[in-house]
């Protein structure tokens, strides 16, 4: 019997990515809602609580509004929103962090997918905070840049507009509150004591993202060198298909943000010397950023293959 599956949401930019990776499965049964009923609680409540998995593609107050529709207590939801990524009863969808967390998301009914800034800084932070190595009161900071379809069909629109304002061909950085709606889960994913000063960066091209800490190495625990960083890193992820981290030196001259766009691979590059060291996460926005993690999810939920549809 084929898996049930609906989108809430499905017209929007990580709906239609979803769709894309497991459309074409032949294990899943899409349940497709009316467009002219998609407002429509009765019938929204209906496909709800027919699905096996819902993907919960939506703003915040629609993905909490989804939720409520729900009382069959089989249905097993992934919420891409922001809405209940730190909420009591939801775990939070990143395999890596650790086998208890695989294995939560494996039992989970109410799963969390990460925020794509999030995804980057809590691959390469809550490592360093689990092996001891950065202090869980650490002054850390953060700079992470994304392509502009992370900011969804408007933005989009507007990156993609003819006549388009001339600013948009240059990086624009936001979040100039220092509160962008992804701290709240940086912090409590990497265990830290005081959120990271996080400044996220759009610029001109449309999906890939590089995620950077920077760390003072005389702050650090035992006052390791950037080429010993690197190999506990690398020890951490060595079992993960997924999340790699390039042996130090190896890497490239420059980084480039849209190096793994289409994929849903996350690489760790780790720069420096004794006394600094940066630590960038270059990955897919709409890919191990959203989409593809979720699938990676649901996969893991049923029981497959974490790479079934994302190779």
């Amino acid at each position: 019997m084929k898996t049930k599956i609906y989108i809430d949401g499905q017209s929007g930019t990580t709906g239609l990515q979803i769709y894309d990776r497991i459309g074409a499965r032949d294990d899943l049964e899409l349940l497709r809602i009316d467009e002219d009923k998609r407002h429509d609680p009765a019938e929204r409540k209906k496909f709800l609580n027919d699905a096996d998995v819902v993907f919960l593609c939506l703003p915040d107050a629609g993905a909490i509004e989804a939720v409520e529709l729900i009382d069959n207590p089989n249905v097993r939801v992934i919420d891409a929103s922001t809405a209940h990524r730190t909420a009591a009863g939801w775990v939070y969808g990143f395999p890596e962090l650790s086998k208890d967390q695989r294995e939560a998301i494996r039992m989970a009914r109410r799963l969390a997918n990460p925020g794509c800034h999030a995804t980057g800084f809590i691959s390469t932070t809550a490592p360093l905070v689990r092996m001891g190595i950065l202090p869980r009161d650490y002054p850390l900071t953060c700079y992470s840049l994304t392509g502009y379809s992370g900011g969804g069909r408007k933005m989009i629109a507007e990156y993609e507009a003819e006549g388009r304002e001339r600013e948009l061909s240059s990086p624009g950085i936001y979040g100039l509150s220092l509160q962008h709606k992804h701290v709240q889960e940086m912090q409590r994913m990497t265990g830290l004591d005081h959120p990271p000063v996080f400044m996220p960066i759009v610029d001109d091209y449309y999906k890939g993202m590089a995620t950077t800490i920077m760390l003072q190495n005389r702050l650090l625990v035992g006052v390791p060198t950037a080429e010993e960083i690197c190999e506990r890193l690398q020890e951490y992820y060595r079992d993960e298909h997924f999340v790699s981290v390039v042996p130090f030196g190896e890497h490239e001259a420059r980084l480039y943000a849209n190096k793994l766009a289409g994929t849903n691979r996350l690489e760790i590059v780790v720069c420096g010397h004794a006394e600094q060291t940066s630590v960038t996460a270059l990955f897919d926005n709409l890919g191990k950023g959203a989409s593809g993690a979720a699938v990676q999810n649901m996969n893991i939920m049923l029981g497959l293959p974490e790479t079934y549809g994302l190779e």
